[in-house]
């Protein structure tokens, strides 16, 4: 109920369309896109899920792990995708059961990267930009726990904005590339 409120809250402030929606695993999520922009692309957060599938893995094969993981995403289509899970899979089930199991629960949410080139998933594979917003949001409660007023912490984020939004100055890496491909893929719902 939350999450679709939230997205029908873009909804009436002008959004039109999503085209691809990208996150960390958040409880009904996933069903508020399809239920507010049907169209949309869910996309699963890769960072966060070598994140959480990591957690199961001790210290001394986390390097290992992390490297055979990324053979996956990195794959060059699904098809190599689910090759290269299934080698994963069988090759540290028997050391670590659970580690492998999200991939597996989540695999309809991971997919849709393989769509795209690889200039493409670079722009949308993670959300550590959203997320390092959220770190210097919560630096700065941890700095001043107590606002005297509504408007003087209304301030003090709008300031936090503006200093972590200095680090968005920088284009996109090959974002013409990007934005053609997202063009041609989206033609009917992309102004070129």
């Amino acid at each position: 109920k939350y999450w679709r409120g939230v997205l029908n809250g873009l909804k009436n402030r002008g959004v039109q369309d999503i085209l691809i929606l990208c996150s960390d695993g958040l409880t009904g999520l996933k069903e508020a896109i399809v239920a507010a922009f049907p169209k949309t692309e869910h996309q699963r957060c890769i960072v966060h899920m070598v994140r959480n599938t990591l957690k199961y893995v001790a210290n001394k094969d986390m390097k290992n792990f992390a490297r055979d993981l990324r053979t996956i995403y990195t794959a060059p289509d699904e098809k190599n995708a689910v090759r290269r899970l299934e080698e994963v899979d069988k090759k540290w089930t028997s050391q670590y059961p659970a580690a492998m199991k999200r991939w597996h629960d989540h695999w309809d949410v991971i997919t849709p990267i393989f769509k795209f080139s690889i200039d493409v998933r670079t722009a949308f594979y993670t959300t550590n930009t959203i997320e390092s917003l959220n770190s210097s949001y919560r630096r700065l409660n941890r700095q001043r726990s107590v606002f005297p007023s509504s408007q003087a912490l209304l301030k003090a984020l709008y300031l936090s904005t503006f200093e972590a939004a200095k680090k968005w100055t920088m284009p996109l890496r090959n974002w013409g590339k990007v934005r053609g491909e997202l063009v041609i893929m989206y033609a009917d719902r992309l102004l070129a």
